[in-house]
């Protein structure tokens, strides 16, 4: 499949090189804004057509799909024009900064008769996907809570600082904790389920419609429960699961010195069902994984999206992604006015 990259920053580069290395995947044409990253785009990409505007990529017939790699309020503008251009379209989380811009995508879509998929990308990874082939094999009866936790050092700031303007990244909650609900949804099976969001925040100093650190909870109509902490005001990158279910536990971590650590030290414990205990014993399984991380999990992403793009399937819907979107911007909410939203 050719592909048509859109945005040439510090993570549409890691795209680009993981288009490279993929078998059936070809990097046609890329975008990027300033002279100097067109520039280092033609030396690292030579194959590959290099353009200014998205436009012009979007109007080559040769581009079979859009990888969109922008700042967050940039997607839906460039994921709605990819579409309406005849384009498959794999766009970067948050799939938007609004509930509001997440129906016009999913509106969009249907009227192209192209697919849109977003980029979750811990469902593919050996660890974070495990935690769900577990709990769909049965091996820790019926799932009723899943904890999420987040420790690391501050986001970068992007692109003439986009990441650190609210205007632009739209919210801090967007940038990571949208993945952990996105998996507290998957995991949960509660895609559908209302849900009452409970936030609690401390704002970032100069920045108060950002968080700094935002601890949420979360009690979903069929009666389970989550819990998603997150802070920018750590060092290094260190997250952790937890998952208690009726008839067992799934405990995992990841630590690496950043998000991009390709060293990281990460595990898996699980307690599966029938497995002995008693109280206040400390029984469990260890089980061995393959590579874990974000690079590794990028090229699962892109070749798996464009296998699914090829059957007329989108690996992440964007009604899934919009979920996620919702209940972060809830979690907000319910930070800012200390009440609690229900949605």
């Amino acid at each position: 499949m050719r592909i048509g990259l859109i945005g040439y920053g510090a993570w549409g580069k890691q795209h680009a090189a993981a288009i490279e290395r993929l078998p059936g995947l070809e990097l046609a044409a890329v975008t990027a804004a300033t002279e100097a990253s067109q520039e280092e785009a033609r030396a690292a990409h030579p194959q590959a057509v290099i353009l200014e505007n998205y436009n012009e990529l979007l109007n080559r017939p040769d581009v079979e799909m859009a990888d969109i790699v922008l700042p967050n309020y940039l997607h839906v503008e460039v994921a709605e024009a990819a579409l309406m251009a005849g384009k498959h379209v794999l766009l970067e989380k948050p799939m938007a900064t609004s509930a509001a811009d997440c129906s016009h995508l999913i509106a969009a879509e249907a009227q192209s008769g192209k697919r849109l998929s977003v980029g979750h990308e811990l469902r593919l990874s050996s660890q974070w996907g495990l935690v769900k082939k577990e709990i769909d094999a049965g091996l820790i009866g019926e799932v009723r809570h899943v904890s999420v936790g987040l420790f690391r050092n501050a986001y970068r700031p992007g692109a003439d600082g986009w990441r650190i303007d609210p205007a632009r990244v739209g919210s801090w909650s967007l940038e990571e904790t949208v993945h952990f609900f996105d998996l507290v949804l998957w995991y949960l099976n509660a895609m559908t389920e209302a849900a009452t969001v409970t936030g609690v925040g401390v704002p970032a100093a100069g920045a108060p419609s950002l968080y700094d650190t935002l601890c949420t909870q979360v009690r979903f109509g069929n009666g389970c429960t989550a819990s998603i902490n997150h802070t920018t005001g750590g060092f290094g990158h260190s997250q952790w699961l937890e998952v208690v279910g009726t008839e067992g536990a799934i405990r995992t971590a990841w630590q690496g010195r950043m998000d991009r650590d390709e060293s990281p030290a990460y595990e898996f414990r699980i307690r599966p069902m029938g497995f002995a205990f008693e109280r206040g014993i400390n029984e469990f399984e260890e089980v061995v994984l393959q590579p874990s991380g974000e690079l590794v999990e990028l090229e699962r992403q892109l070749a798996l999206t464009a296998e699914a793009f090829r059957s007329g399937q989108s690996l992440v819907p964007p009604g899934e992604a919009a979920r996620s979107v919702q209940l972060c911007l809830s979690a907000d909410e319910s930070a800012r006015t200390n009440m609690p939203v229900i949605v």
